[in-house]
């Protein structure tokens, strides 16, 4: 997917960005995982780098923890409504750069730069080996050693299963060169107007061999909905009616978010990594 067609995917859906991880039936278990993960493995303290940060949702939630913000996005539609939202927050003095960039490009930072990345969404929007590769050598460079990356990604079932949702993009599961392209390589190609164009899917066998070669180490591969994938209204009418149940829920899915039996089923992945010092 080129650099233009992402920035024209995420210029269409700003508002949407911003709201769906607080919206039940979407996003608001994936940001609760995750939230909780964060919390677990991040440092207690430092600058952070939150790379593809889009609306600046986490820049926020990272800022009102007391880490020192680093948001960059490729979209300036996003980074427009970041800014705003980030202004109302208050958070603004724990901001302290809100920049357009290229996760393939961090040369405007210095080695050793953050003490953690935050990465939830570049790599799904990278089919090209070539810029995976640079991608990953570029993050790991700008993390102090020791420092901590969480990084997202998607399964390559994950695009079958959007494949399957969407009336409009099922016939492609009818070219075999569509399922094989996605099923051995991870590469997902769309024709159908206004949506996702392209994209890349992992083998979640294959995610810490993968980082590894950039001196990061494996901390954990995580579901970021975990057993929740299709109970996405069932959390919403708990949420809505039984707060401490929903709550107990969540714990009972973060705990058993990295059980390698759901990893392929899950909607987003997290990766948490640690630079070898």
């Amino acid at each position: 997917m080129s650099r233009e067609c992402v920035k024209e995917y995420y210029a269409q859906f700003g508002a949407r960005e911003w709201e769906r991880l607080t919206q039940p039936t979407d996003g608001a278990v994936e940001y609760a995982v995750n939230r909780r993960l964060l919390a677990t493995h991040f440092p207690p303290a430092g600058r952070v780098l939150d790379l593809g940060g889009g609306p600046g949702r986490y820049t926020i939630w990272l800022a009102q923890r007391g880490y020192t913000v680093t948001l960059a996005d490729l979209s300036p539609n996003l980074l427009a409504i970041a800014q705003e939202q980030i202004t109302q927050a208050g958070v603004a003095d724990h901001v302290e750069a809100i920049v357009e960039a290229d996760a393939c490009d961090l040369s405007r930072w210095d080695d050793g730069t953050f003490a953690a990345v935050l990465c939830l969404g570049p790599f799904y929007h990278l089919p090209e080996p070539a810029d995976r590769i640079r991608a990953a050598s570029e993050l790991a460079r700008v993390l102090q050693p020791g420092g901590i990356a969480a990084i997202a990604l998607m399964p390559r079932l994950s695009f079958v299963r959007r494949t399957l949702a969407l009336a409009d993009e099922r016939p492609h599961l009818l070219n075999s060169e569509f399922i094989t392209r996605l099923l051995d390589k991870g590469v997902f190609e769309n024709d159908v107007p206004d949506r996702l164009t392209s994209g890349y899917g992992v083998d979640p066998s294959e995610v810490a061999p993968f980082f590894a070669q950039f001196g990061l180490q494996s901390l954990m591969l995580a579901s970021s909905q975990g057993i929740s994938v299709g109970l996405a209204q069932a959390l919403a009418d708990i949420e809505a009616t039984a707060p401490d149940l929903y709550e107990r829920a969540l714990d009972l899915i973060v705990q058993t978010a990295s059980d390698p039996s759901i990893l392929g089923m899950a909607s987003h992945l997290l990766y948490i990594t640690r630079k070898s010092l």
